[in-house]
């Protein structure tokens, strides 16, 4: 079931755990999608960087994008939804942590889970990030069983990342413009290249941003394929905040952009750009379908 691409990510054949990572996860398996689903539980809404395409501050229900949650949880309130989750659907093999914020930066994230890992270890857990801790905290995940980690890294060129970062955090310590954009790409490469090396999947995701990132988005391409990451995705920007007056690249401008990344990595063209509080199917959010914790909700 594992989908090929003309120059693979890692070396074939996976071992059977791996596999199953693999092929039951929705995003790094286009077959997988029809069959499998995820749990996003939004239990991190702390962020240690402000991308200038991100806006996290509220709610709508109609909504579909990454920084969106109708409720933060608690982590025993992000149990009792797994809990439920689990036992009605029986085809969700993924819980996911991707926010609001950045799930490292949050201690919660943690708490989650080792609730989580303890209770369901042969779950899949997954978590998205914006890599600037990934080195600091690899060990904690590795503890609690995470194998599959997406980080999105934007820019491997500081000129071009501080057009998209407005500060990073780390250290009690905030950082702009191009200093702030070589600690948080440096940072990145360093945790992606640990997570490779201690045999987890490694997804990259990249914004593609008109104007501003769209000529680098190749190069950043072959430099993750080099490193082993197992797919890329690249994600049109939603025009917000500073960038609120961009035009979005079309469909037919990001499937030329796969083209071009295509002989480098793995591409994932299925992408649903999914809230940090989705169930069920990529393209679903089945969340007010249940009856536990943090049905309804407003603003985070």
């Amino acid at each position: 079931m594992v989908h090929s691409s003309s120059t693979p990510a890692q070396a074939l054949p996976y071992d059977p755990e791996t596999l199953r990572r693999i092929n039951e996860h929705p995003c790094y398996s286009p077959e997988a999608r029809h069959s499998f689903g995820r749990c996003h539980v939004a239990v991190a809404p702390k962020c240690n960087i402000q991308c200038n395409y991100c806006v996290r501050d509220f709610d709508c229900v109609n909504e579909s994008r990454p920084g969106v949650a109708s409720k933060i949880l608690q982590p025993g309130e992000a149990l009792e939804r797994i809990d439920e989750v689990v036992n009605k659907m029986k085809h969700i093999k993924v819980v996911g942590i991707a926010g609001p914020g950045d799930p490292l930066a949050n201690q919660e994230t943690f708490e989650t889970l080792r609730l989580v890992h303890e209770k369901y270890p042969d779950t899949i857990l997954c978590i998205s990030t914006n890599g600037l801790l990934l080195l600091d905290k690899i060990d904690e995940l590795e503890k609690y069983g995470v194998r599959n980690i997406t980080v999105t890294l934007n820019a491997l060129d500081p000129a071009i990342g501080e057009k998209i970062y407005s500060f990073v955090e780390y250290g009690d310590k905030k950082y702009q413009g191009h200093e702030a954009a070589n600690l948080l790409i440096s940072y990145q490469l360093a945790g992606i290249e640990e997570a490779i090396k201690r045999r987890m999947l490694v997804k990259i995701n990249t914004v593609y941003i008109p104007g501003v990132n769209d000529t680098h988005v190749p190069e950043i391409a072959q430099r993750v394929g080099v490193m082993g990451v197992f797919n890329f995705n690249i994600i049109p920007i939603i025009p917000q905040y500073k960038f609120r007056d961009l035009i979005p690249p079309t469909p037919a401008e990001k499937a030329h952009m796969h083209e071009l990344c295509a002989p480098y990595v793995r591409q994932m063209r299925h992408c649903q750009r999914c809230r940090a509080d989705a169930i069920g199917m990529l393209g679903e959010n089945l969340q007010n379908d249940l009856d536990c914790c943090g049905k309804g909700g407003g603003p985070v």
